[in-house]
């Protein structure tokens, strides 16, 4: 029986949302006997098998790539992995999973100020600043955790500030994707994405003589990325972009259930109602672009 359209891009987000979810938690895990960069290396690795044996089941021959599409592939794997991904790895040795799962997901605050600001693409509605805003309060109640932290003025690490700088690079490598490779195929963005940046970790691995596979947990990282970035691409080619951050919400959830019952990490009422401001901003952003839709 052949599923709905919406129904499929529907069940492909939620099934990235769970990834991301378990990508924090699992990598924590390959922490016991191994060091981030390590992980990252193994990680992208995997990410690209993951990558090329799908697109060897859906469409081998879109492999073969332009050559005006190598550049804005080579940034995304620079900008988006090399540094980007690596800044979240290493931020997760300081930082409890909710926190860098909540601070990831603020990228539709840094793309909607980059597209106006930077690119001069877009204004902004009434809708647009009171989501932003709800996302920074958001941001704010979760790295500061506690009512006591608020009050000795400590507002967060320097890890949940290495997030943010990740947050904000992955914003600008959602606007390349926009803009140059919105009709490439989900896989092969992903394949050439982690394979270019898998050859840069792979040679400094092998200069420093640290390349190791140390644990299942590095590899299984890697596939889990691998499959939730490739769910994610296919469910937003299925649905609305607001449909696709509302349903992303789910991620801190599923991180916060996780991260409690795998790593034994809780998190406080200042942060169960960052995560209930997070929805709010997402859904304040979401009303501008439904509006345009209906049009």
């Amino acid at each position: 029986m052949r599923v709905h359209t919406k129904t499929a891009g529907v069940m492909a987000v939620i099934g990235a949302s769970i990834m991301w979810a378990l990508e924090p938690v699992v990598a924590k895990l390959s922490y016991e006997n191994a060091d981030f960069l390590q992980t990252s290396t193994i990680r992208a690795i995997f990410v690209t098998l993951t990558a090329f044996v799908y697109v060897l089941f859906t469409r081998r021959n879109a492999l073969f790539i332009q050559k005006k599409n190598i550049p804005p592939l080579i940034y995304l794997a620079v900008v988006g992995t090399l540094f980007a991904d690596v800044l979240y790895f290493y931020a997760l040795t300081e930082i409890p999973v909710v926190n860098a799962v909540l601070l990831g997901h603020m990228q539709p605050v840094f793309i909607i100020l980059i597209a106006f600001f930077v690119l001069k693409e877009e204004t902004l509605s009434r809708f647009d600043y009171l989501g932003v805003l709800c996302m920074m309060g958001a941001g704010f109640l979760v790295t500061t955790r506690t009512a006591g932290n608020l009050a000795s003025l400590q507002f967060g690490t320097v890890g949940d500030a290495l997030v943010l700088f990740a947050t904000v690079s992955w914003a600008t490598t959602a606007i390349a994707v926009k803009k140059y490779l919105s009709t490439m195929h989900a896989g092969v963005l992903t394949f050439y994405r982690f394979l270019f940046a898998s050859l840069a970790f792979v040679a400094y691995a092998c200069a420093t003589h640290s390349f190791s596979l140390s644990n299942p947990y590095q590899v299984l990282v890697g596939v889990i990325v691998g499959v939730g970035t490739i769910l994610y691409y296919e469910g937003l080619k299925r649905i609305k972009a607001a449909q696709v951050s509302a349903l992303e919400l789910a991620t801190p959830f599923f991180a916060a259930v996780l991260g409690f019952f795998i790593l034994g990490e809780f998190i406080t009422i200042m942060q169960a109602a960052g995560i209930a401001m997070l929805f709010v901003g997402i859904y304040l952003l979401s009303r501008k672009e439904e509006a345009i839709i209906k049009l």
